[in-house]
């Protein structure tokens, strides 16, 4: 990151927004998921321009979480989003769905969920540049795989990609987060986890397809496999941002690693425009 980005960083994470942005907390039945869900919304303050429209950055929880995950971990998103002129939505993905639609579990279709009603609810309800090229998706360890995971399979919908500590790859630990109810046991069913994983989707790429930027802390146990997705998108010639800083897989280093993801996501927007 160049000085200027730096300088710029530090002026907005330490500037008072002058009016407060708005966060709502608000319920959608959802079809696919036969069950009404909770997600948050974050505007900028609209006051001065009720006809403005705005950018929209989905932002992902991780295994466990759910939708009030990121506003407790970086209390400074609705100050980011008046600073940035940016909606911020942050979804529930429930406790451990990977946001893929599951070949095992019918109950668990978060990618459909998502794409086809999340997306559509807020751009018809909320002030959005409906288009991809003004929506980018980032999340945290399995919001980090769920974030990448998407915008690959739905390049229609998404301009930007990005993971902080994503899981990116999850075959390595076949006996991990209960993979095996949502993908079938590893030794049987290989292909089911290696097509649901981001490190298999990046062969549909094209490079200029997603603006992609995802980091992960040296001390972190999803380090080899962020590295690997990195060679790889190398090898494949596609364009991305990738960064490795001291850090463990914990919220103080996702409540630092967001306002960067949140300054190149406003950049890609600006260059987008």
């Amino acid at each position: 990151m160049s000085i200027r980005q730096l300088l710029l960083l530090f002026f907005l994470c330490n500037s008072i927004a002058a009016n407060a942005s708005k966060v709502d907390t608000l319920v959608l039945q959802s079809t696919f998921l036969k069950k009404a869900t909770k997600f948050v919304v974050i505007q900028p303050n609209l006051v001065n321009n009720r006809l403005d429209t705005y950018p929209v950055v989905y932002l992902l929880h991780g295994h466990g979480g759910n939708y009030a995950q990121w506003s407790s971990i970086a209390p400074q998103l609705p100050e980011m989003a008046n600073a940035l002129n940016m909606i911020i939505v942050c979804p529930d993905g429930g406790v451990n769905s990977w946001y893929f639609d599951s070949p095992m579990d019918s109950t668990i279709r978060y990618e459909s969920y998502i794409t086809k009603e999340l997306i559509p609810y807020i751009d018809a309800h909320f002030p959005t540049k409906a288009t991809a090229n003004t929506r980018a998706i980032t999340g945290l360890s399995m919001g980090g795989h769920g974030a990448m995971y998407l915008a690959i399979k739905h390049t229609n919908l998404f301009g930007a990609a990005g993971s902080m500590s994503g899981g990116v790859d999850f075959t390595p630990f076949p006996n991990n987060w209960n993979l095996s109810s949502v993908l079938g046991k590893y030794d049987s069913h290989k292909e089911n986890w290696e097509q649901h994983t981001v490190l298999h989707q990046v062969e549909t790429l094209h490079n200029t397809h997603l603006a992609i930027i995802f980091d992960c802390g040296v001390d972190d146990f999803f380090l080899k496999v962020n590295r690997a997705l990195h060679d790889k998108l190398l090898a494949l010639k596609i364009s991305h941002d990738y960064i490795e800083r001291p850090g463990k897989h914990n919220s103080e280093y996702w409540k630092n690693s967001i306002d960067f993801q949140l300054l190149y996501f406003k950049h890609f927007f600006q260059m987008s425009s």
